[in-house]
C-alpha cells in the first residue's frame, strides 16, 4: 500500500469510505441494468403464462367434453342396466310366482297321496288279517287233504300192487318216452327241412366243381417194373459175381429184384423220387448196353439232374395251370417232387391240382377269393415231399415249410389244420378240407387194401346191429351205405329215425372213411288175415 506519510488512523477510514462508495456505485449500476431488463422478462413470462393458460384451458375444455361424454355414456349404460335389472326382477318375480304355485299344487297332490296311502294301508291291514284267517283255514284243509291223500295212497298201493316210488318211476319213464317221441318228431322235421335245403345247395356246388374238373386218375404203387428187350440182359445187369447189381443198389439206393418174371425186373423203393431216378438210370444203361460200376455212377448223376429238372418243370406246370405266379422256387421244386409220390394209389401232385381247382370253383360259387383258396389247397400236402427226411406229420411239416418261405398265416393255418391236428379257425381251412375230401373221396380216386376194406365193412355192420330192435344190418355199395332192418313190433317210425341218427353219429366218431356213408333204416309193416 502507498502511504503518504499520514497517520494510519486517518487513512483507514477514508479508504473504507472510498471502497464502500465504489461498491455502492457498482451495485447501483447493476440494479439499474436489472431494472432495465425486468420489463422485458416480465413480458416474456406473461406471454408464456398466457400461452400456458390457453393450453391448460383448451385441455381442460377437451377433458371436460370427454368427461361429459363418458358421463352421458355411463348414464345411458346405467339406465339400460337399470331397465334390464327391472326386467330381470319382473321375470324372477314371475318365475318365483309360478314355482310357488307349482309347489303349492305339489303339496296339495302329496297331501292327497298321503291320504290315499293311509286309506290303502288301512285296507292292507284288513286284507292281511283276512289272509291270516284264510291261511289258517287252508292249513287245516291241507292237513285234512294230507290225511285223505295218505288213505287214498294206501288204497291205491294195495289196489295196484305198486309203491309210490315205483309209480313215480313208471310215470317218469312214460313222460320221458313221450318227450323223446315229441323231440324226435321236431328233430325229424327240422333235419328234413335242413337236409332238403343244405343237400340241394351242397350238391349244386360240389357237382359243379367235380364236373368242371373231371380229371383222370390212375392207381400207382411203390414198385416200378422195367421191361427188358431180352432175358439175357438180366445177366449183364447182375455182372460178374453180382458187382453191377451191388454197385447199382449202392449208388441209387434202390433195390433191384431179378426173378423169374420174363423180360422184366422190379425196382421197389418207398422214396418215389429215388425210385424214378433208379428206374431211369437202369433204363438208360439197358438201352446203352454198357453196364459197369463207373458207368452206373455217370448215368445216375445225369439221370438225377434230369429228374430234378423234371420235378421243377412239373411244379411250374402245376402253378401255371392254377394261375399262381408268385410262389417261391423252393416250394415249386417240392411240388414237383410230389409228381412221383402216391397216396392210396392216387398221384399226390395230380390230387393237389385237382383239389385246388375244386377249391377255386367252390370259392367262386361262395363269392370268396379263389386265388387264396387255390394257394391253400395246392400247398396243403407239400409236407409229403419231405416225410422221408423230417420227423412229424406231413401237415405240421408243410406248415413249417410254408411259413419258412414267406406264405401268409391264412395259408399256413389251412395247411396245418386240413387233418384237424389243430383247431380250424378260418373258412379257407374248411374249404381246403372239403376240397381234399372231394378229390380223395370221389369214385376211382383211391384204392384201399382188401383187409382194411373188409374190416371197415364189418365194423359198420357191428355198429348197426348193436342197437336195440335191429334184426339185420348190411354194408352195401362198397361201404358207402348201411341198410338196417328193424323189428316192426319193437321199433316204431320215430324210433327208426332215432336209430338212423345214432348209427350215423357213432360211425362218424369211430371210423375214417372217404366221402359220405348213407344209413337207411327199414321197418316193414305186415297185416295178416285168415279166411275161414
Amino acid at each position: 500500500m502507498v502511504t503518504f506519510g499520514l497517520e494510519s488512523d486517518v487513512v483507514a477510514p477514508v479508504a473504507g469510505a472510498v471502497f464502500f462508495t465504489v461498491g455502492a456505485v457498482a451495485c447501483l449500476v447493476a440494479v439499474l441494468r436489472i431494472r432495465a431488463r425486468v420489463p422485458a422478462m416480465v413480458e416474456a413470462e406473461l406471454s408464456r403464462a398466457a400461452r400456458t393458460a390457453d393450453e391448460v384451458r383448451a385441455r381442460a375444455d377437451r377433458e371436460a367434453a370427454e368427461t361429459r361424454a363418458r358421463a352421458e355414456a355411463d348414464a345411458a349404460d346405467i339406465r339400460a342396466a337399470a331397465a334390464g335389472i327391472q326386467r330381470e326382477n319382473r321375470r324372477v318375480t314371475e318365475e318365483l310366482g309360478d314355482r310357488r304355485n307349482e309347489l303349492e299344487r305339489r303339496e296339495q297332490r302329496l297331501a292327497e297321496r298321503e291320504e290315499r296311502l293311509d286309506a290303502d294301508r288301512a285296507r292292507f291291514r284288513e286284507r292281511i288279517a283276512e289272509l291270516a284267517v284264510a291261511e289258517e283255514r287252508l292249513e287245516a284243509k291241507r292237513a285234512q287233504l294230507a290225511d285223505v291223500a295218505a288213505e287214498r295212497q294206501l288204497v291205491l298201493e294195495r289196489t295196484a300192487a305198486l309203491t309210490a316210488e315205483a309209480a313215480k318211476t313208471e310215470l317218469v319213464r312214460g313222460i320221458t318216452h313221450q318227450a323223446k317221441r315229441e323231440a324226435a318228431v321236431v328233430v325229424r322235421d327240422i333235419e328234413a327241412e335242413a337236409r332238403r335245403e343244405g343237400e340241394q345247395r351242397a350238391r349244386n356246388i360240389v357237382t359243379l366243381a367235380i364236373q368242371r374238373v373231371a380229371s383222370e386218375q390212375t392207381a400207382e404203387s411203390v414198385v416200378s417194373v422195367l421191361h427188358l428187350p431180352y432175358d439175357e440182359m438180366k445177366g449183364r445187369i447182375i455182372g460178374r459175381e453180382g458187382r453191377n447189381i451191388r454197385a447199382f443198389e449202392a449208388v441209387t439206393g434202390v433195390n433191384l429184384i431179378i426173378d423169374d418174371t420174363p423180360e422184366a425186373v422190379l425196382l421197389p423203393c418207398f422214396d418215389p423220387v429215388r425210385r424214378e431216378t433208379g428206374r431211369l438210370t437202369l433204363e438208360t444203361l439197358v438201352a446203352d448196353g454198357r453196364i459197369h460200376p463207373l458207368r452206373i455212377e455217370e448215368v445216375y448223376e445225369r439221370c438225377r439232374r434230369e429228374v430234378e429238372r423234371g420235378c421243377v418243370r412239373a411244379g411250374e406246370n402245376a402253378v401255371v395251370d392254377l394261375g399262381i405266379t408268385d410262389l417261391h422256387p423252393e416250394l415249386i421244386a417240392l411240388l414237383g417232387k410230389l409228381r412221383y409220390r402216391t397216396s392210396y394209389g392216387q398221384n399226390v401232385l395230380k390230387h393237389l391240382v385237382e383239389a385246388a381247382h375244386i377249391a377255386g370253383m367252390m370259392a367262386s360259387e361262395l363269392r370268396l377269393p379263389a386265388p387264396l383258396l387255390k394257394r391253400c389247397t395246392v400247398l396243403h400236402d407239400i409236407g409229403k415231399a419231405l416225410t422221408h427226411e423230417v420227423e412229424g406229420s406231413h401237415a405240421q411239416i408243410g406248415a413249417e415249410i410254408a411259413r419258412r418261405y414267406g406264405e401268409s398265416e391264412d395259408v399256413v393255418h389251412a395247411i396245418e389244420a386240413h387233418h384237424n391236428e389243430v383247431e380250424v379257425r378260418s373258412v379257407e381251412a374248411v374249404l381246403t378240407q372239403a376240397a381234399d375230401a372231394i378229390s380223395g373221396g370221389r369214385p376211382g380216386a383211391r384204392r384201399e387194401s382188401l383187409e382194411a376194406y373188409v374190416t371197415r365193412l364189418e365194423r359198420l355192420e357191428q355198429i348197426a346191429r348193436a342197437h336195440a330192435g335191429v334184426e339185420k344190418a348190411f354194408a352195401m355199395q362198397a361201404g358207402r351205405e348201411v341198410r338196417v332192418m328193424v323189428l316192426p313190433e319193437e321199433v316204431d317210425d320215430l324210433q327208426a329215425q332215432v336209430i338212423a341218427r345214432d348209427v350215423a353219429k357213432q360211425v362218424e366218431e369211430e371210423l375214417t372213411y372217404p366221402g359220405q356213408i348213407r344209413v337207411t333204416v327199414v321197418r316193414e309193416s305186415r297185416a295178416t288175415e285168415f279166411v275161414r
